[in-house]
């Protein structure tokens, strides 16, 4: 199984340990994201210190007031680390608005190009702007591979799905009781187009929810998508592991 998606930096336990931990719960590899230009430097640290460790450059949207040249000039060089694997997270957040929205469009536009330039994935966060979210990744991504990532817009699943080159992930939040569109959503995902992931130290699945998440949980969602889509939990981690190793291209 594979972390499509975490934050080493944000995790209590040392990275060493959760490495170890993931290992032994059968993670081979670990995506951990940066959001700014400290957690991406720190992002880019993980992966050189573990070799199942890679990296994704980008600005959160939250983290994008005031962004300049500058800003986008580190980020050119950060992407160009031999185990960056992806750009982003970057989108649009209108539920917290922490970063005036013009500028969390211009560092969305930016990260577009980013990733065209630099030939590698999108990853997205969107949340309370799935209309502008999806316009903006139709109108300036159609070409790129998008991975939206801890999804969440379940009743647009059909128009996520129209793009063949986005990808569709999940984290703990599907295994939530309260969860039922969402779930229903996943089971319209084709086993070709899945991802998994845990976003720690945020959104532990339920078997574990109210503690923090770690990506050795991530074994825990798996098994719970394998249970809804009736399929041998095999059979969806070498399904979920291909679609890394073709989006990630390690």
């Amino acid at each position: 199984m594979i972390d499509a998606h975490t934050h080493l930096e944000l995790c209590e336990p040392p990275d060493a340990e959760l490495v170890e931990a993931a290992y032994e719960a059968g993670v081979t590899r670990i995506v951990t994201v940066g959001t700014d230009g400290v957690s991406c430097r720190a992002a880019l640290a993980a992966a050189e210190d573990f070799p199942q460790v890679y990296a994704a450059i980008g600005r959160h949207p939250n983290s994008a007031t005031g962004f300049d040249d500058a800003d986008l000039a580190e980020l050119y060089a950060l992407a160009a680390h031999e185990k960056c694997v992806a750009i982003g997270e970057t989108g649009l957040d209108h539920y917290r608005d922490y970063a005036p929205r013009a500028d969390q469009e211009r560092a969305f536009h930016a990260q577009i190009e980013l990733a065209r330039n630099t030939d590698k994935p999108l990853v997205i966060h969107t949340r309370a702007a799935d209309d502008d979210t999806i316009a903006t990744l139709t109108e300036r991504a159609a070409d790129l591979q998008v991975i939206l990532h801890c999804f969440s817009m379940a009743e647009r699943i059909d128009e996520c799905l129209a793009n063949e080159r986005w990808w569709i992930s999940f984290a703990g939040n599907i295994t939530y009781p309260s969860a039922g569109a969402l779930r229903e959503a996943m089971l319209r995902v084709p086993a070709g187009r899945l991802l998994v992931e845990t976003d720690a130290p945020y959104l532990a699945p339920q078997a574990l929810r109210g503690k923090p998440n770690q990506p050795a949980n991530v074994v825990h969602t798996a098994r719970a998508l394998a249970v809804e889509r009736r399929v041998p939990y095999e059979e969806l981690e070498d399904a979920v592991e291909r679609n890394a190793a073709t989006v990630y291209r390690w």
